[in-house]
């Protein structure tokens, strides 16, 4: 046999493929829209990892027991006919399971309906090398995979990857979850638009091209697999992306915020950046630490900003004065009635805000799951609430002068 995988994975995947195949990172979470290809994917990739290893199982997991038949199984069906090697596997119903015969490694099928349940998975021989979580959004959250991965990858040898469809609303658990750094994590995202259309048909392409006419935002949900919000996200204009160092470099001036933590409260230091012509803002660099001494404040504050200003919150003049004292060029923003309002008001109404996933996690958390007051019959009203903004204060006060510089030029200019 002789089967050019490039020939069954788009290219967008290609990369994606070694990584895994040399199981270099823990997790993959792979997130897409209709027709994004991931599930291929992740069938033909968990095949190829078997047979680089004859000791190496697979354990592949949908919320539901009932829905598994029709989807991961019929998928893993198609990825052993699609490598050729379907004759070599002996395809079960009960249990549900593929056993590869030369070398009796399994791929078991099965449901999270009771998490608990997982603990007595066993296989005859070898170990679980891959744990497949389809359709994860259904589940209720980390804690259930958690259980499933405590109890299925014994010792730590093997990777889980986590593939969905990012629900529509930004605080759903799974689309949070997806904003956090997390050490040995690798987060994918693709949609249809990386697949060649042979493979899509004209009938998915004129389904999609009648939705993106008829109802944009409907669209980018269930193609572009965007988590579009229920109405109420404050910031519509906020990308979490990796920003590469050569960007990086090319950025104009440096500016840097700080709001100071009370009681549980952490104290939040960003670093941020801005560029005028194309109105997009930067946060690139972040600190955020409860229960810290002012000493270590200090240190970090000298450590990231070194001898620039620091814009903290005038409501904390005694923290302001130490830190002075401690060698950290800070001062208090002006604030005044309206300051918070306009200071939001601005943010939402630059073209783009690029935050930096892996160096600024709180932020991209914050800024991304931000949403308006609901009143008490649950419907969202045009005022912000006190909370989860921590890093969304400091980017006000480290963007002051700029807010500020622009207000003065619109009044020159006979606007007030």
């Amino acid at each position: 046999m002789n089967i050019r995988l490039s020939g069954l994975l788009a290219k967008a995947y290609h990369p994606l493929f070694w990584d895994v195949y040399q199981r270099r990172h823990r997790e993959y979470w792979l997130m897409g829209g209709r027709g994004s290809g991931k599930s291929s994917f992740v069938s033909i990739a968990l095949i190829c990892l078997m047979l680089s290893d004859p000791k190496a199982n697979v354990a592949v997991y949908r919320k539901v027991a009932d829905s598994l038949r029709e989807s991961v199984y019929a998928q893993m069906r198609w990825a052993a006919q699609q490598l050729g090697l379907e004759s070599y596997f002996t395809c079960r119903l009960s249990p549900l399971e593929m056993v590869y015969r030369p070398t009796g490694q399994r791929i078991l099928f099965r449901g999270a309906d009771d998490p608990e349940k997982s603990k007595g998975l066993k296989t005859e021989q070898g170990y679980f090398a891959a744990l497949w979580f389809e359709e994860a959004s259904a589940f209720h959250g980390m804690e259930e995979l958690r259980t499933i991965q405590a109890s299925v990858l014994r010792g730590g040898r093997g990777i889980t990857l986590v593939s969905y469809n990012p629900p529509i609303h930004a605080q759903n658990w799974i689309n949070a979850e997806a904003l956090r750094a997390v050490e040995g994590r690798l987060y994918h995202k693709s949609d249809y638009r990386m697949l060649p259309e042979s493979w899509l048909g004209e009938g998915f392409l004129m389904l999609a091209e009648q939705l993106k006419e008829q109802n944009e935002r409907a669209y980018r949900h269930m193609y572009l697999g965007e988590a579009v919000g229920t109405g109420g996200q404050v910031f519509g204009n906020v990308t979490v992306r990796e920003v590469p160092q050569e960007e990086l470099d090319g950025l104009p001036v440096r500016r840097f915020g700080l709001d100071f933590g009370f009681a549980a409260d952490p104290d939040a230091l960003v670093e941020c950046s801005y560029q005028a012509r194309t109105r997009t803002l930067y946060i690139v660099g972040e600190y955020v630490r409860t229960g810290q001494s002012l000493h270590l404040l200090a240190e970090k504050c000298r450590e990231l900003a070194g001898d620039a200003l620091v814009r903290c919150d005038s409501a904390a003049p005694r923290e302001i004065a130490e830190l002075r004292r401690l060698g950290v060029n800070a001062l208090g923003v002006k604030k005044g009635a309206g300051s918070v309002e306009h200071g939001i008001r601005w943010l939402r109404e630059r073209t783009a805000i690029v935050i930096d996933g892996a160096r600024c996690p709180v932020a991209a958390r914050e800024f991304s799951l931000y949403e308006y007051q609901r009143d008490r019959n649950g419907v969202f009203v045009a005022e912000c609430p006190d909370r989860d903004n921590h890093t969304i204060d400091a980017v006000r006060y480290a963007m002051e002068a700029v807010m500020n510089q622009q207000v003065v030029k619109l009044k020159k200019g006979g606007f007030h």
